[in-house]
């Protein structure tokens, strides 16, 4: 009998710089940076239940992706008001490369917005509501 997955509690990004992603992430998505591990010397990019853990490149932690890589991640974030996104990330200066438009999420429809990190990593914020 397969193993039954409940939920993601944490990924991992491989990033260039761990503090112009937390920028972007606090900034433009409301995460908030948190340090935990050993003499806090790890970070992580909290929101919800989940985080995501991050790996300076070439400074990565044990044990790790076999090719980690800046720049390799797809993430899908799911938001509760879709209304003011467009509007949010403009005044911040990210650059939309499609959307808004509908798409398949994990328990149905969605609606979705695409941008990319300063890793070039493609960040898709949707809602589930139509928008």
């Amino acid at each position: 009998m397969p193993i039954r997955v409940n939920r993601l509690d944490h990924l991992v990004l491989t990033v260039a710089s761990i503090e112009k992603t937390v920028a972007f992430y606090e900034h433009v998505l409301g995460m908030t940076a948190i340090r935990f591990g050993a003499n806090n010397h790890r970070v992580a990019l909290r929101f919800g239940d989940q985080k995501i853990n991050l790996h300076e490149a070439g400074k990565e932690f044990d044990p790790k992706a076999a090719r980690p890589t800046p720049g390799s991640g797809d993430l899908c974030f799911i938001v509760d008001d879709f209304a003011e996104v467009e509007a949010h990330l403009a005044s911040c200066g990210v650059t939309i490369i499609d959307g808004p438009g509908p798409r398949s999420g994990a328990v149905g429809e969605i609606r979705s917005i695409y941008f990319r990190d300063p890793d070039d990593n493609l960040i898709e914020v949707s809602t589930y509501d139509g928008g």
